[in-house]
């Protein structure tokens, strides 16, 4: 190599090193995700614009109140909050007769078709109360995707998960029980997830 080619060589790596050293770098460290600037949603605005159906009351009989023997007997005495009015509720008095309950999430696809199709059948005549149990999820994204679906059903939060641990359900989402009346619990296992109002009429007898 000649003189020339390598002071050539040497003055095309000095300009290499120096447009690097002014290069702007980024004040992350190499490696951090996107940061998301989506902010928490207002739990009151969003329960506001969720208008969903209060919780049910546990039914007036004292004497069965007083012996605790109301709703499904492996709920009784967990408590959730009711998304309707951010209140504690007892999960088993919440259900004091034959119900349709079903789990599910935000993140949850087919949730989104099985909230709508419950909803449809909750209004028909004859119908029997639908409870919904938000799980994995927070208590105010669950009442923004509520208020779009436009599903208005009684709603109860699970932060803890404490309801399906009672149940050992599938690890699946959705899933969905029908109570008895007398509170035994039924896992709906055909169809896994319920596309129509006829299939949920069906699973309720």
């Amino acid at each position: 190599m000649s003189a020339r080619a390598r002071w050539a060589a040497v003055v095309l790596v000095l300009a290499v090193a120096g447009v690097v050293a002014l290069w702007p770098r980024s004040s992350e460290p190499v490696g951090s995700g996107p940061v998301s600037t989506r902010q928490a949603p207002d739990v009151g605005l969003a329960r506001e614009r969720a208008a969903l159906q209060p919780c049910a009351s546990p039914p007036r009989d004292q004497d069965q109140q007083a012996a605790g023997d109301v709703g499904p007997a492996a709920l009784r005495g967990l408590e959730v909050t009711c998304l309707g009015d951010g209140a504690r509720v007892d999960a088993a008095s919440a259900l004091p007769g034959r119900a349709v309950v079903n789990f599910w999430a935000t993140w949850c696809v087919p949730c989104q078709e099985e909230l709508r199709v419950l909803d449809a059948y909750a209004r028909e005549p004859g119908s029997v109360p639908v409870l919904t149990v938000l799980v994995d999820s927070k208590e105010g994204d669950g009442l923004e995707l509520l208020a779009k679906l436009g599903v208005h059903l009684p709603s109860v939060h699970d932060p803890d998960d404490r309801l399906r641990k009672a149940l050992s359900p599938p690890p699946r989402t959705p899933v969905t029980y029908v109570v008895g009346a007398d509170g035994a619990l039924s896992l709906v296992s055909d169809p896994l997830v319920l596309t129509t109002v006829e299939q949920v009429r069906e699973v309720v007898g």
